[in-house]
């Protein structure tokens, strides 16, 4: 049965000699690993190039109630990004919202909210003119509610400690080393509170971002199952540095 659905493109592996499987985050039906013959072809109905990372899609695809590879119909790329293929910066991000997401959303149901975060994500990232530099701890921090791990709030105040493992803010260091210390514990507060369009606001040093960063992909492993090294994070160190 045919059925329309938005996607988000997050990766591809090569099937056979012209074909490819595209891993896509789909608003239907969660994650989805589809079968497309012959996406390597100059001339193919459905080309490997629509799935590059975080490539948002309108596509009208065959859907069974299975694990398996499911197979797809038609895909356009919806609407059509002008920036993230085209511009370093951007396209360091992307890439590494891209690892994030298909690590973090392997076993992903339906979920309307956590697609349209993600997707409304990209656009603005497609779509800024300046103030990237804390975007990715931003969505970062955003993605973990969706998840299932979004840091219970406080108001701070006196809490100088953000235990990773617990998720909580608190007066007194843990007895392990996944913890937040000052400054860093006020810097992720602030990440919990603020938008998008607010996150140049924040100011810290490269290295206190990079830091975070780090903390912040420490708490990751923590409450997600194999979720294993961002092989993307120099590439991010290398452009913010």
């Amino acid at each position: 049965m045919l059925h329309k659905t938005k996607g988000i493109a997050l990766k591809i592996t090569s099937y056979a000699e012209n074909s490819i499987v595209a891993h896509v985050f789909t608003e239907a039906f969660g994650m989805q690993a589809y079968l497309i013959n012959g996406a390597k072809k100059p001339k193919a109905s459905i080309s490997a190039n629509l799935f590059q990372p975080l490539y948002p899609l309108d596509m009208v695809v065959y859907h069974k109630d299975s694990n398996g590879l499911q197979r797809m119909k038609e895909a356009h790329q919806v609407p059509v990004l002008r920036e993230i293929p085209f511009d370093m910066t951007k396209g360091a991000l992307a890439l590494f919202i891209n690892e994030i997401l298909y690590k973090a959303l392997r076993q992903q149901s339906p979920d309307p909210f956590l697609f349209n975060f993600i997707q409304q994500a990209i656009l603005w990232l497609d779509n800024a003119e300046s103030g990237l530099a804390n975007f990715h701890l931003v969505f970062l921090v955003k993605l973990s509610r969706f998840l299932g791990f979004l840091p219970l709030h406080s108001n701070k105040g006196s809490h100088p400690y953000f235990d990773l493992l617990d998720g909580v803010f608190g007066n007194s260091l843990p007895a392990h080393r996944h913890v937040l210390q000052e400054p860093h514990t006020s810097l992720f507060h602030q990440l919990l509170r603020i938008s998008f369009e607010e996150s140049s606001t924040i100011k810290m040093p490269k290295d206190d971002r990079k830091y975070l960063l780090e903390k912040t992909l420490e708490f990751y492993k923590l409450h997600t199952e194999n979720f294993g090294s961002v092989h993307s994070l120099y590439i991010l160190e290398e452009i913010f540095q």
